[in-house]
């Protein structure tokens, strides 16, 4: 191992990770290894991702809190530009925050039946994440973002307010976190 540093058990919430890779700079700018299989292994992430994706979002917008139901995915999430705070809810209503940018260039491994989301603090965000499943669209679930039964600590954007927030249609209605554990039998 070496070249990746492992913050494991994120706020004592066992499976999440943060990585921290080997950055290698000079006058000419700089190389890092994302992702190397065997780096991960070591370090307790022993996963076959099956699909990239990435995102881009302006200021302000706030995305999940996400995951899928009879497909759960394991996430490897990073920022290529600009600035976000990442956050991942376990099935008992914990939740760990951290802010991913571009310069830091941290990376969040979110585990399987985590709910996830993030904002963007930047004035725009590239955002990329590691999956292994594919993307189910008739199999999304989510989680109220602002539901005081988790009481995630969201940063507001430089200059912005709660009202002034960018949530998709869904994100807006999905349910809160009791209904989430009476609706699957889940006893807190």
């Amino acid at each position: 191992m070496g070249k990746i540093k492992v913050t494991h058990d994120c706020n004592g919430i066992d499976g999440l990770k943060v990585i921290e890779p080997a950055v290698f700079g000079d006058a000419r700018g700089y190389f890092m290894e994302t992702y190397n299989y065997n780096d991960f292994k070591e370090a307790g992430i022993d996963c076959q991702f099956v699909q990239d994706n990435q995102s881009a979002s302006k200021k302000g917008v706030l995305r999940g809190l996400h995951f899928q139901i009879n497909h759960p995915q394991d996430k490897l999430v990073r920022v290529v530009s600009g600035e976000v705070f990442d956050v991942a809810v376990d099935l008992f209503g914990k939740w760990f925050g951290i802010v991913l940018t571009a310069e830091n260039k941290k990376q969040f491994f979110v585990p399987k039946n985590f709910a996830h989301g993030f904002i963007v603090l930047s004035d725009y965000a590239e955002f990329c994440y590691k999956v292994t499943d594919f993307y189910h669209p008739n199999d999304e679930g989510g989680i109220l973002w602002n539901d005081p039964a988790i009481g995630v600590e969201w940063p507001m954007p430089e200059g912005m307010t709660q009202a002034d927030l960018i949530l998709s249609d869904k994100d807006k209605v999905h349910g809160g976190f009791d209904a989430y554990c009476k609706e699957r039998g889940i006893v807190r």
